[in-house]
């Protein structure tokens, strides 16, 4: 079946080893570890890091194994969710030299999954950021494929602030450009983080792409939204989304998680189910984004026996 899980940029507070005792303590199988450069970041959930892999050692990636087995929780994989095609060539370079590390980590720790972005130039066309992305993303993949890691891209469109506008952050939103993508680099150590709350901010329907895509899911994000109806009547889908939604842990929002974990269970996935909670009604303390984080277990558990 699914492995239930969490990601661990939710509880920043925590070391790696209180964040797998929490996890142990609520009954979860695995967790996705935040991977980002040791320091603060700009942007929500980003700059978290529960294992520094730069100068990661394989003396290092056995002790962290062995919390691991003290625990009895697996790492679902590694995240690290940056802009590797941000239009500032330092920041670019920066997050692709990163990402590598977070690959070679992977590798030394026995995993299969680096979940993460493959970026944009959000002032440009897809069609204008496509020979960059290729440029960019085939050195990437042959480094997963030396590695035997599969690069998982999540599918958030990261287009919710006037600083994201027009394109958003993150070329990898529709089953269209998925197909392009896979297309013009043929790897299987390239794939999906998917997270079927995206689709539904973008209205969609966030069963549509399991069939045709169960190859390819590497991994999975258990994440919800709220959209706001009348605020949305008031300023219409073009204004920044987070003039009209809110993002919600599974079964607080708009899915019908029944409905989407049996089409689920149709295809041949059967990995990570990791809780994502950017959810604001629990509130900014530990405590209650560890609430969160047990009604969204109680909520799918059910489906990940």
């Amino acid at each position: 079946m699914f492995q239930l899980g969490f990601v661990s940029a939710i509880v920043p507070e925590l070391t790696l080893e209180q964040v797998l005792t929490f996890a142990a303590a609520e009954g979860f199988q695995c967790v996705e570890a935040m991977c980002w450069p040791v320091g603060k970041a700009e942007r929500k959930f980003a700059g978290i890091t529960h294992i520094n892999v730069s100068g990661l050692t394989l003396g290092g990636a056995d002790d962290i194994l062995a919390l691991c087995a003290k625990h009895g929780v697996a790492l679902s994989g590694l995240g690290y969710y940056p802009n590797p095609l941000d239009p500032d060539a330092k920041v670019s370079k920066a997050a692709v030299e990163h990402l590598k590390k977070v690959i070679k980590a992977a590798a030394m720790l026995g995993l299969k999954n680096v979940n993460t972005f493959v970026g944009r130039d959000w002032t440009k066309s897809v069609d204008d950021n496509w020979p960059r992305f290729l440029k960019t993303w085939k050195p990437l993949i042959k480094v997963a494929e030396d590695h035997d890691v599969r690069i998982g891209i999540e599918n958030c469109p990261m287009s919710f602030t006037r600083d994201e506008w027009p394109g958003g952050k993150n070329l990898f939103t529709t089953p269209a450009i998925w197909r392009r993508a896979f297309s013009d680099i043929p790897s299987a150590h390239f794939g999906l983080n998917y997270d079927p709350s995206h689709f539904v901010l973008q209205h969609m329907n966030p069963v549509s792409p399991l069939r045709e895509f169960q190859d390819k899911l590497f991994h999975l994000h258990a994440k919800d939204v709220q959209v706001h109806r009348d605020q949305l009547n008031e300023v219409g889908v073009f204004a920044h989304p987070n003039e009209w939604h809110t993002p919600r842990i599974p079964g607080y929002g708009e899915m019908d998680w029944g409905l989407f974990m049996a089409a689920l269970m149709a295809t041949s996935y059967r990995g990570p189910v990791c809780i994502e909670v950017e959810d604001p009604t629990f509130g900014k303390t530990l405590a209650g984004r560890q609430d969160a984080l047990r009604v969204a277990r109680n909520v799918l558990r059910p489906y990940c026996v």
